[in-house]
C-alpha cells in the first residue's frame, strides 16, 4: 500500500495542489482552480502510469486536452487557462537546467542528451494538446447534434 501511495498518489497530490497554486497567474476562480488542479493530477497520473517517457507525456498531454476542452465546453470558459495550467507540472524545466549545467562544465555528451530528451518532452507536449484539441474540435459539431 505504502508502495501506492508513494509511487502514484502522492505526486498527483503535488501535481493537484501546484496546479492549484498557479491558478492565481491565470486569474482563474471558483471551481475552475479545482478543475486545473484536477487536470493536473489526471496529467501526471496518465505519465506515470505510461511509464514516465516521452510517449507517456504525449498521452498525458492529449489526456489533459481532452478533460480542458470537455470542461471549458461544459463552464463556457475559455480553454486555454485550463490547459495551461493542468501541463505545468509536466513543463521539462528540469531537463533545461541541467542540460544547460552540463554544458557549462563542459560535458557534451551528457548536455546533447539531456537537451534532445528536453527538446522531445516538450514536442510531446505541444503535439498531444494540439492534436487533441484539433480532433476535438472537428468531431464536437457532429457530436453535439446527436
Amino acid at each position: 500500500m505504502s508502495g501506492l501511495w508513494m509511487d502514484y498518489f502522492l505526486p498527483c497530490l503535488c501535481s493537484f495542489a501546484a496546479c492549484m497554486a498557479f491558478t492565481l497567474v491565470f486569474n482563474i476562480h471558483g471551481m475552475g482552480k479545482l478543475i486545473c488542479g484536477v487536470g493536473g493530477a489526471l496529467g501526471w497520473l496518465v505519465y506515470l502510469v505510461a511509464g514516465s517517457t516521452i510517449f507517456a507525456a504525449f498521452l498525458a498531454s492529449a489526456v489533459i486536452g481532452l478533460f480542458s476542452e470537455i470542461m471549458a465546453r461544459l463552464r463556457r470558459c475559455p480553454v486555454t487557462g485550463y490547459l495551461l495550467v493542468a501541463l505545468l507540472p509536466l513543463v521539462p524545466g528540469g531537463g533545461i537546467y541541467f542540460a544547460m549545467s552540463y554544458c557549462m562544465e563542459g560535458d557534451i555528451q551528457l548536455f546533447l542528451d539531456t537537451l534532445l530528451h528536453t527538446f522531445g518532452m516538450a514536442a510531446a507536449l505541444a503535439v498531444g494538446a494540439m492534436m487533441t484539441s484539433s480532433i476535438f474540435r472537428a468531431v464536437y459539431p457532429y457530436l453535439h447534434r446527436t
